[in-house]
């Protein structure tokens, strides 16, 4: 009896030597496998290395190992700023995907704008007025530009009183009143006759309008030679 069981612990024990063993042997194999792996890393990595050396000595360029660990230390030094602007990255490109729908309507409204003018003239009206501006370069020198901004407010002042209602209703009347006559049939006026027609209300009304316009124009012009 005690010799089966010395038996069966000698079969178990043999059994777990030969685990240890194939286990070795597998970590062995393993161990050759990686320094086979190392080795072949190395010759690949020392061509790499003497072609890169070649490459660069051909190129005049001279590689300075402490400058190149100084970069590779500042770049771990920045990987979290590196980081930081991967994000910021990707949340502008999730701002531009987000907002890709509302430029493409704000272009295609600014292109329908853009026709819509065009159909009206706009750009049409801009190039004839690049001609007038033109023109006057062309006939004007800059002293008389200069002259026309020391009298821009006077101008202003000027076009802004000739545009008073009352002044157009005048100025419109007149129009059409030398519209309606016939130049090439104008009666002709004796001293006798013109006298007679000065009797006229029309006529003292118009004489009268005439001298006020004269002598308020002449009070005018003292007040701003003063």
């Amino acid at each position: 009896m005690e010799e089966n069981t010395l038996q069966a612990e000698i079969a178990q024990l043999n059994q777990k030597v030969d685990l240890l063993l194939e286990y070795v042997n597998q970590q062995r194999l393993k161990t050759n496998q990686l320094e086979d792996l190392i080795a072949d890393i190395s010759i690949v990595g020392k061509d790499m290395y003497d072609t890169a050396v070649e490459e660069l000595d051909n190129r005049m360029v001279h590689l300075d190992l402490d400058e190149v660990k100084g970069l590779m230390l500042r770049i771990l030094r920045n990987i979290d700023n590196m980081n930081k602007f991967l994000e910021m990255f990707e949340s502008i490109n999730d701002l531009i995907k987000d907002a890709s729908p509302i430029l493409n309507e704000v272009i295609i409204d600014f292109t329908k704008k853009l026709n819509e003018l065009d159909q009206k003239g706009y750009f049409e009206f801009f190039a004839e007025a690049g001609t007038v501006i033109d023109n006057i370069i062309a006939h004007y020198k800059p002293e008389d530009v200069r002259e026309l901004a020391d009298n821009v407010v006077t101008i202003m002042e000027t076009v802004r009183s000739a545009t008073q209602p009352e002044m157009m209703t005048a100025l419109n009347n007149g129009l059409k009143i030398y519209g309606s006559m016939e130049m090439n049939n104008v009666p002709e006026y004796s001293i006798i006759k013109v006298m007679r027609e000065m009797n006229q209300p029309e006529m003292k009304r118009a004489l009268g309008f005439f001298v006020t316009f004269m002598k308020n124009m002449a009070a005018e012009t003292n007040k701003n030679n003063t």
